[in-house]
């Protein structure tokens, strides 16, 4: 099986292509849009500012080509919220891929949402053998409200988005690659697709 990270300069790369090691895969990184397009499997991560990132798509084209991929595509962390129609940080127009704004959190708690919390809701083959409230690795100062593409959701200051899946693209807003046995295997069943 090929799998391919994208590698547009936004990721915690590393975390990712270990935790792939572990599952027994290995993991190409790369920019080539004709390498991405022959991936079986395709991993969009993404850590650090939204509006710096889609600018980073842009100058390779990944912002025309990403939406157009066929095969299973997992967006993590800032990787999911730029497959949204937008975001406010940095006033970001997105990808388009999942039809959800994605907003700011408020200044009545503490952003960024950092470290473990709980997902319900799950509603998805990604989510297969996962229990109802398994605890899940966050980091993020913005998040995608709930939507028709909701398949997992999370409570901080609301009830929002944890996960989204639209056709053959997926999401998450916390980090499988750092959340444990039970992101592990959240990555293999998106391996497993």
């Amino acid at each position: 099986m090929k799998i391919v990270i994208i590698n547009y300069g936004a990721g915690n790369i590393q975390s990712i292509m270990f935790a792939i090691e572990r599952l027994g895969f290995k993991a190409i990184l790369s920019n080539d849009p004709e390498e991405i397009k022959s991936a079986d499997k395709v991993i969009f991560p993404g850590v650090g500012e939204a509006s710096y990132a889609m600018r980073m798509l842009k100058q390779s084209g990944l912002d025309v080509l990403i939406p157009t991929l066929k095969q299973p595509v997992f967006g993590i962390c800032l990787g999911m919220q730029l497959m949204c129609n937008k975001s406010e940080e940095g006033n970001t127009e997105g990808l388009g891929i999942f039809d959800v704004d994605v907003i700011k959190f408020s200044s009545k708690v503490k952003v960024p949402q950092m470290g473990w919390n709980t997902i319900y809701n799950l509603k998805s083959d990604l989510f297969k053998g996962i229990s109802e409230n398994e605890y899940m690795y966050l980091v993020h100062s913005f998040y995608a409200p709930i939507c028709k593409e909701t398949i997992a959701t999370t409570d901080y200051e609301v009830a929002y988005s944890s996960a989204l899946e639209n056709n053959n693209f997926y999401g998450t807003q916390f980090h499988p690659e750092k959340s444990g046995d039970i992101g592990e295997q959240i990555l293999g069943n998106f391996l497993k697709l």
